[in-house]
């Protein structure tokens, strides 16, 4: 159903959005405590996204909800993702330098992809792994200011934004496990519990409630780069794996200094030059890679948007209208057959070494 090239256009758009969070947020809100900053990005994702699923339900448009054991992966990735790595975050940048931070923030990108790699046994082939190291170090040109990194204060700060990155990078394998259920859905419920837990300890620290316009400005950039972008990297993540969509995320501070400086025009520096080939030459990796093998597909059972492609020819238990894409619990029979494919939902199999 998704193009190649879809899907990593959308992966790029989620990045593309998340990184012009930053520089929308210094634009409009001002000074205000992090964790205010961060509940209200939250609530406004998981209200936004609430309304739009109350407007689809009016449209009574068809999509898979979340039940079973998915809700414990949900559960799971909210706890990492939505409570734990938003604290751990707020309470490093409190004793760490920016551009430390701006650093240490790139390794949720390589965490990500090593969990999915080692835990998860997630394919890699070696344009892969270079692509996505060419993405890492365009993100540490773009932050490192020597100066700055090399200040006082790193050593407890500077953890607790490691640890924040390991939790969103459990976030995202564990979001993986999901990928089928409603992204709007996923998004929506992270978003309202990391929004309403991030407000909660903004107010028991003492933090007042902003004035209603830079609220509502915060929690319209919350839901654009925190809501949306999310609901596409969910999407992404169905059809090109983990670790892949968390290379083609990690691009996502280029697109964030971009749009700083069409607001605030100066000359780009070098640094920023030199970050925007590595990352191109990192995309240019992902996007020329072509895994294609013999390949056996188990029996499996779930439920997803789809066509009646290659991997969904299965009959229907009742009446049918023959609209696609439609949603329904359909089951695979084992088949073995040849083809170019990502480590999406429908091709998690094991691959022989040597």
């Amino acid at each position: 159903m998704y193009s190649r090239f879809a899907s990593i256009l959308t992966a790029l758009t989620a990045a593309a959005l998340f990184g012009a969070t930053t520089p929308i947020a210094k634009a409009l809100l001002g000074p205000m405590p992090p964790f205010m900053v961060a509940g209200l990005f939250y609530l406004g994702s998981g209200i936004g996204l609430g309304a739009v699923l109350l407007g689809r339900s009016f449209w009574r448009v068809q999509s898979k909800g979340i039940g079973g054991r998915e809700l414990a992966w949900l559960a799971g990735a909210i706890a990492f993702g939505g409570i734990a790595g938003p604290a751990l975050l707020m309470l490093g940048l409190a004793s760490t330098p920016a551009a430390t931070s701006s650093l240490l923030l790139n390794l949720e990108g390589v965490l990500t992809a090593a969990i999915a790699w080692i835990v998860f046994r997630e394919n890699v082939d070696m344009p892969v792994f270079l692509g996505m190291a060419a993405i890492v170090a365009g993100g540490v040109v773009l932050a490192w200011e020597p100066s700055a990194a090399n200040a006082g204060g790193m050593s407890s700060g500077a953890l607790l934004i490691a640890l924040a990155c390991l939790c969103w990078a459990i976030d995202n394998n564990l979001t993986r496990k999901i990928a089928t259920a409603d992204a709007m859905v996923i998004a929506c419920a992270k978003g309202l519990v990391a929004g309403a837990t991030n407000l909660g300890i903004a107010l028991a620290m003492g933090a007042p409630l902003p004035a209603p316009r830079i609220a509502l400005a915060a929690m319209t950039t919350g839901f654009g780069g925190y809501g949306v972008s999310l609901v596409l990297f969910v999407i992404a993540l169905r059809h090109l794996g983990t670790a892949r969509t968390g290379a083609y995320f990690s691009v996502a501070p280029v697109f964030g200094v971009a749009l700083s400086l069409a607001i605030w025009p100066q000359a780009p520096g070098a640094a920023f030059w030199i970050a925007a080939a590595l990352m191109m030459l990192g995309v240019w990796l992902h996007v020329r890679e072509r895994h294609e093998h013999e390949h056996t597909h188990e029996r499996l059972e779930h439920t997803h948007r789809h066509v009646h492609d290659a991997h969904h020819r299965h009959d229907h238990a009742f009446p049918w209208s023959v609209d696609e894409p439609h949603t329904h619990a359909h089951v695979h029979l084992p088949i073995t057959h040849t083809h170019a494919h990502f480590p999406d939902v429908h091709h998690r199999h094991s691959h022989k070494r040597g």
